[in-house]
């Protein structure tokens, strides 16, 4: 048995060093960083330990827009896009000649470049001196005022980068959704049509409990991934972010780190550690809360 065990662990040795050096270590380093005062990367010396890292950066302005841009863009896009998936998902079941097709075309999005997507919808919402945009011209015609959704207002900032988040995690949730919805098994429908039940009811009782590990799993790694935008607000107000009020806390982070107000890894380090504490609290509550609403 002892043999057996010692295969074992030189089978995943290769693995587990892998995770070691490349995850543990950083992990740790990250936390040893954001507890020294006064680092200097040049000396690379510091004054001592403590937590004033960490009271600097829930005092930065910087920070405080960055935090309440990614709580505004996790609160908006994760539920719209899981329900607009969700609602994608069952009309696509529900069609069977050409089902293959709009499953590619609805991908299409998730394949293509981040960065050329951003500038697609730069050159739609953005208003200039020759063009207002394809979208203010579509405004125009129901009598609206058109809007520089680029450097405009802050609202019109916040609409398009939740718009075109949603648009770019779209295609991964519905391909979930469509093979959750393709595995349910059929018997329980035709159960369910032999008694008379409705339709909604049908969707309710069965079709959302039958699905609803996946739906959880939309939600968990949409939470996760919406913390962690950058590119997305990058590719639509450039690097600046800062100036234009559209930071995130993973910009705020780069931008401790090789910004204009680079050379701080103490900083970034701390608000690595804040952004690390925001997405595990949130995961505990969400597997706390599927307990009771997620069927196995």
């Amino acid at each position: 048995m002892e043999k057996k065990n010692l295969k074992a662990l030189l089978y995943l040795l290769p693995a587990l060093v892998f995770l070691g050096v490349f995850m543990v270590y950083p992990l740790i380093d990250v936390f040893v960083y954001s507890v020294e005062e006064g680092y200097n990367s040049a000396s690379q010396i510091y004054f001592g330990h403590g937590l004033y890292n960490f009271s600097y950066v829930l005092h930065d302005p910087y920070f405080l827009m960055a935090l309440k841009n990614t709580f505004l863009l996790v609160i908006i896009t994760v539920p719209v896009s899981t329900g607009i998936a969700l609602l994608f998902s069952v009309a696509l079941s529900s069609i069977k000649k050409l089902r293959s097709l709009f499953q590619t075309i609805y991908f299409l999005p998730y394949v293509t470049n981040t960065l050329a997507v951003g500038l697609v919808f730069m050159i739609l919402f953005r208003k200039t001196e020759y063009s207002d945009g394809l979208v203010n011209l579509m405004i125009s015609w129901f009598g609206g005022e058109s809007v520089d959704f680029i450097t405009g207002p802050y609202w019109a900032k916040m609409f398009v980068l939740c718009f075109y988040t949603v648009w770019i995690v779209l295609p991964f949730k519905i391909l979930i959704l469509t093979s959750a919805l393709a595995s349910v098994n059929r018997e329980y429908y035709d159960a369910a049509r032999v008694d008379g039940t409705g339709r909604w009811r049908i969707f309710t009782k069965i079709t959302l409990p039958m699905i609803s590990p996946m739906i959880f799993y939309l939600v968990i790694t949409g939470f996760i991934g919406a913390f962690k935008a950058y590119s997305d607000a990058v590719a639509l107000f450039g690097t600046d972010l800062n100036a234009a009020e559209m930071n995130t806390i993973v910009g705020y982070i780069y931008d401790m780190l090789y910004g204009n107000s680079g050379g701080y890894p103490s900083y970034a380090s701390a608000a690595a550690v804040l952004l690390f504490a925001i997405v595990l609290t949130i995961t505990v509550i969400n597997l706390m809360v599927s307990k009771k609403h997620v069927h196995y």
